[in-house]
């Protein structure tokens, strides 16, 4: 799906995502919804986060986050936290990565809370790197190995920083994976995405269900 420019992307990404929870709260009475960090995603919740959803039954979860401690700027919950303050989808429960407990703990809590909520996530919100990574997926990391658990951190710092992340087994089993690419340096990558190359982490995502959406500067 290619739009005119990255707005209108973040704006169909926002639709395609509350179709998602919607459909979800009406089959089982719940929804749970895993957001990425980085630039793009941002003007996308605030198109989300101002609609009309039950949001009092949307659990929202992080994708990935950096080890920094609380209210650290580098921190993705950060950024979410504001733009939910003062909107509909502030009703919804938020679950931060506790990643200032340390990577290990972090972990921990996190497949604890999975395991908790039961069942895949409904919708996972996706972004694509310049380097083909995804979530906190770096190229390389031993990250991209672990199968036997639905969140794990990096062995080593990613861009500055160590990493917890949603693993592949957590993004295949999604109900609905919505990629937002946007911005011309991303084209490169979209290109690969959207062949599914495995060389990329990107390309190794295999849920059932993925819409690629992109401006019209990220289309290959």
């Amino acid at each position: 799906m290619v739009l005119r420019d990255a707005d209108s992307a973040a704006e169909w990404a926002a639709g395609r995502i509350a179709d998602g929870l919607t459909a979800a709260t009406g089959t089982r009475g719940r929804a749970s919804l895993a957001l990425s960090g980085g630039r793009s995603p941002w003007v996308m919740m605030e198109h989300l986060f101002a609609r009309d959803l039950p949001w009092g039954l949307v659990d929202i979860l992080q994708v990935d986050e950096r080890v920094a401690p609380d209210g650290d700027a580098r921190r993705n919950i950060v950024r979410i936290d504001d733009l939910l303050a003062g909107t509909p989808a502030g009703a919804a429960r938020l679950h931060p990565m506790p990643v200032a407990a340390g990577t290990q703990p972090a972990v921990q809590a996190y497949r604890a809370l999975l395991r908790e909520l039961g069942g895949p996530i409904d919708v996972v919100q996706l972004g694509l790197g310049e380097d083909g990574h995804t979530a906190s997926l770096a190229p390389g990391d031993p990250v991209l190995e672990v199968m036997d658990s639905p969140v794990a951190a990096t062995a080593a710092p990613f861009n500055g920083t160590m990493r917890v992340t949603l693993t592949y087994p957590a993004l295949d089993a999604t109900g609905d994976v919505v990629w937002l690419v946007t911005g011309r340096s991303k084209q490169p990558m979209a290109a690969r995405l959207l062949d599914g190359d495995p060389s990329i982490p990107a390309g190794r995502v295999t849920s059932a269900s993925q819409v690629v959406v992109m401006d019209a500067d990220a289309a290959p």
